[in-house]
């Protein structure tokens, strides 16, 4: 079973950027496939981006298109999503998550992943 922990949230201003690292413990990456999540205040748990075991094969959900990117570096058991052109929309608890069936096609539904790390707090002001 892989633990997951996130880190690199913090408020930011409207325009700015992050960088969420998620670090695994207890097996490596490289088993998973890994996704990035979010959920904003009374809202639910959206899909925000995945990428496959080889890094080959990434997805994003159509609102950060353009603006987030999905990385992963095995070596190193961390999984990225570097945030730039922050929105207040943005604003939520990220998540990242592992899916174990290392598909070749990445998978966006939050019942897909079996291991979730506990957040990080993503404030963006206006």
């Amino acid at each position: 079973q892989v633990q997951l922990v996130e880190s690199g949230g913090g408020l930011v201003q409207a325009g700015g950027s992050l960088r969420l690292s998620c670090a695994a413990s207890g097996r490596t990456l490289s088993n998973y496939n890994m996704g990035w999540f979010r959920q904003a205040p009374g809202k639910e748990r959206e899909f925000v981006a995945a990428i496959s075991v080889s890094g080959g094969s990434t997805h994003y959900a159509d609102s950060v298109k353009g603006r987030f990117t999905i990385s992963r570096d095995n070596a190193k058991n961390t999984v990225y999503l570097q945030m730039n052109s922050l929105k207040p929309e943005d604003t939520a608890v990220y998540y990242c998550a592992a899916d174990p069936r290392r598909l070749t096609i990445v998978r966006v539904t939050t019942t897909a992943y079996s291991y979730w790390g506990q957040g990080t707090q993503v404030p963006v002001s206006s």
